[in-house]
């Protein structure tokens, strides 16, 4: 199968606000006392970030920035790359310079390499689930607040895609929009007198019938929300490729290849952003 992971990080630009923002809040008003005080100054070390279990790789460049941030000075020395699965053991960079520094930027690069990392593992996971369907395993807007450009970056990382980024790149109609506009035609109607021609339109439906409408109005993408697999089989029999189609709602290990084998093109997971455990990682001198 062809890799078409997209590894590249987002620009430092974006990342380092919120990485700086993470070591303001663990350096509180006086900084590392710790370290200051039990290492005497210019002792110098090498240590590396370890994975204690086998996952997907995500998030080195926050790491990085972490440790420079905190000292300039310090080299750090990339053993893996995101998007890497590694075995338990694995090293994944080195850092070498002040034990202070080091110790004093730990907590945070750990924070932010291990939640990505999570991240990226659990999509891999429903990613290997459905190879072979054609089906593709996508992030939604169920991000951690702050953590969204980067949560996104790890999923792809993992072998997922994105879905919209924000309310604002792309149309997402849901059933509290459908009841407010008065039902799905007189919301695709305004819709339309007010998209450009780029925005692409996506509807939730939660039955055959709404999926009839929605097609009928043409619509781009429909949202099939927790439909059971047969449902959507009938649901991909009835679109018979006039629309993308993207199921939601009860995505797990147990019944996402259900779903991928009825035909849907997407498969969107919120907890792969939510509830994605940290993997394992250490830091060691």
């Amino acid at each position: 199968m062809t890799d078409t992971r997209i590894t590249r990080p987002p620009p430092a630009l974006l990342v380092e606000p919120q990485v700086r923002t993470a070591l303001a809040e663990d350096l509180g008003r006086a900084g590392d006392i710790t370290s200051a005080l039990t290492i005497a100054e210019d002792t110098q070390a090498t240590a590396r970030i370890v994975a204690r279990k086998p996952g997907v790789i995500a998030g080195l460049q926050c790491a990085q920035i972490a440790f420079r941030l905190v000292d300039p000075a310090l080299h750090f020395t990339l053993q893996a790359q995101d998007g890497d699965a590694v075995t338990a053991g694995a090293t994944l960079a080195t850092i070498t310079g002040e034990a202070r520094s080091i110790l004093t930027g730990e907590r945070v690069a750990l924070n932010f390499l291990g939640h990505l990392s999570g991240v990226a593992t659990m999509t891999a996971a429903l990613v290997q689930a459905v190879e072979g369907t054609g089906a593709r395993i996508a992030c939604t807007r169920k991000t951690l607040p702050g953590l969204r450009i980067l949560q996104k970056y790890a999923v792809r990382c993992g072998g997922g895609f994105n879905h919209r980024f924000g309310l604002d790149d792309a149309v997402l109609v849901k059933d509290n929009h459908i009841a407010a506009a008065g039902g799905i035609g007189p919301a695709l109607s305004r819709l339309r007198a007010g998209l450009g021609h780029m925005v692409r339109i996506e509807i939730e439906v939660d039955t055959l019938g709404q999926l009839e409408e929605a097609l009928a109005l043409g619509v781009d993408t429909v949202l099939l929300d927790n439909m059971a697999p047969e449902t959507l089989r009938q649901a991909v029999t009835l679109v018979a490729g006039r629309a993308t189609l993207e199921a939601s709602g009860n995505v797990t290990l147990a019944t996402v290849r259900a779903i991928a084998e009825s035909g849907v093109q997407y498969i969107s997971s919120g907890a792969i952003t939510h509830s994605a455990p940290n993997l394992d990682l250490g830091l060691d001198f």
